[in-house]
């Protein structure tokens, strides 16, 4: 496949909105001299940014006081948008960000000692994992303390006979079906493989779920490198922090014996848990599924909603096959998602559903990088986001369920892109509730930050009085000089009747300031990203 050349300034934006948050000025620079090649390999060699449990214990977050923080959930949610708003690495973010929305782990039901810091260690193994090898990062997956809770692994001892007591089967459902090769059988290409009737094809049943479930027993906290302090306050010790980023450990004696058939694949009984888990995930991440439904998954994360056959097939194709006959190169996915011929070639104008209805935690992030926002304290004191009516309707870490914010196949009823047969996941978080909430939570958001998160509009204020050069700037950063000439009217009018001059106050060029944001913020252009 012929590689793309130099982007233009817009073309860099469009893709850098994709790639990560933000069009930083220096990405900019670096994309159009260097294009997208010396680009993404800059970003995978750019060394990683603090993990969240450093962070968290630069902030004092693992004290142990008599207020027993230590089961406070809420430092998880500082902690995330740290790594969203302030990491250098922001292509590694952007993309542990989509990993986040496949292999599921959400903040809610996460309780017990130290919620931020198992949030902490999950991202961690997603930040680590984002630009390395998908097999590693399913056993990391697995056996990461924050997942073993969240879908039942932590704890999970195998049969019983003399009680009729099964092995929990969640993680062993959830595995096949979200984090790795969905219900049916698919081509190539994304679409589903049909039997002599014309149905789809199921991948597994009941049967291989059942079996499968037993390589998942005998996991629990590792706590041999956990410290336990005493306090007075409470008759049991309060556990360190550090369980919650080392693997599961397994206990032989809790773990299943019997034999596993699953996918075809049979693990004879007696098999050391280890091996089982290994031929297990193995088995799994071999299977000709994984690289299409994990593939088309990462494109409707950046790129569009309604990837070609064609598209999706030659993701899948990159996933089997890096170039260098390695499965499963995460970097390799990466740069064809973002620069496969379908991402980079021009807008289509005449076609009103292309691209991705923008989420809102991506607005939210998008806005803040271009705006300079800063936490005055360092606490980053951004609570849970999640409603809709008072809050962004999102909240990164904080998905309602294993199957994410919004489903991959979902199509918004009664409406033209369920006529033209059209996907719409985003669309799914979208009501009328949901887009006045947004509207006014960014409005305030826009003119005094989010709590201590705070914007400095620091390379706009020189703009402030100069209406056109301001619009110019916002409508390529946040919008890659898509905003139409009607929108661009609107805004030019509005804010050229606020009258602000060179020697206007500051207040005065702040509130012009939050009110372009404001303005392409809500605009449908900026909205949808193409």
């Amino acid at each position: 496949m012929e590689r793309p050349g130099k982007p233009t300034r817009a073309e860099a934006a469009r893709f850098l909105l994709r790639a990560q948050f933000s069009a930083d000025e220096a990405d900019l620079q670096a994309l159009t001299a260097e294009g997208y090649d010396a680009w993404l390999e800059a970003q995978f060699a750019k060394p990683a940014y603090m993990t969240g449990a450093q962070w968290l214990d630069a902030r004092g977050h693992n004290a142990v006081t008599a207020e027993a923080r230590y089961f406070w959930p809420m430092a998880g949610d500082h902690m995330i948008w740290n790594q969203l708003l302030a990491a250098p690495d922001q292509f590694r973010q952007r993309a542990a960000f989509a990993l986040s929305q496949f292999f599921v782990v959400s903040l809610n039901p996460i309780d017990g000692f130290w919620p931020p810091y198992m949030m902490a260690g999950y991202w961690h193994v997603l930040t680590r994992n984002a630009f390395g090898d998908f097999r590693t990062l399913l056993e990391e997956i697995t056996l990461n303390p924050a997942m073993g809770k969240y879908l039942n692994t932590q704890g999970n001892l195998k049969e019983d006979p003399a009680t009729g007591r099964q092995p929990d089967e969640n993680y062993a459902r959830e595995i096949l079906q979200l984090f790795s090769i969905g219900l049916y059988e698919l081509n190539p290409d994304g679409t589903e493989k049909l039997n002599a009737a014309g149905q789809p094809i199921e991948t597994y049943v009941q049967a291989d779920i059942s079996n499968l479930c037993r390589v998942f027993t005998g996991y629990d906290h590792d706590l041999s490198h956990t410290s336990k302090t005493n306090v007075s306050w409470q008759d049991y010790p309060v556990l360190g922090t550090r369980f919650c980023s080392d693997p599961m450990k397994l206990d032989p004696g809790k773990h299943s014996n019997l034999e596993v058939n699953f996918l075809g694949r049979t693990i004879p009984a007696g098999t050391p848990g280890p091996d089982a888990l290994k031929i297990a995930l193995d088995h799994i991440a071999a299977h000709p599924n994984v690289g299409p439904f994990f593939g088309k998954q990462m494109i409707q994360r950046l790129v569009t909603s309604n990837p070609s056959p064609a598209y999706v097939a030659r993701i899948a194709a990159a996933f089997d096959d890096n170039g260098q006959g390695k499965r499963g190169d995460l970097k390799a996915v990466w740069r064809a998602v973002l620069t496969d011929p379908e991402a980079l070639k021009p807008v289509d104008a005449t076609d009103p559903l292309a691209g991705r209805l923008r989420e809102p935690v991506a607005r939210m992030v998008s806005w803040a990088r271009t705006a300079g926002v800063a936490s005055e304290s360092g606490a980053y004191e951004v609570y849970d986001l999640s409603r809709s009516d008072e809050g962004l309707g999102q909240s990164p870490l904080r998905s309602p369920s294993v199957f994410n914010f919004y489903r991959p196949g979902y199509v918004p009823p009664h409406t033209g892109i369920s006529e033209a047969a059209r996907l719409a996941p985003e669309f799914q978080l979208q009501n009328e509730t949901s887009i006045a909430g947004y509207i006014n939570f960014m409005r305030d958001a826009v003119r005094w930050g989010v709590n201590d998160v705070k914007p400095t509009y620091a390379e706009m204020t020189p703009l402030a009085h100069d209406v056109p050069a301001l619009i110019d700037f916002l409508n390529l950063k946040l919008a890659a000089n898509q905003l139409s000439e009607p929108t661009l009217e609107l805004i030019r009018t509005a804010l050229a009747s606020k009258g602000v001059t060179a020697d206007s106050s500051v207040p005065a060029k702040r509130d012009v300031l939050a009110s372009a944001c404001l303005l392409v913020l809500a605009s449908p252009e900026y909205l949808v990203q193409k």
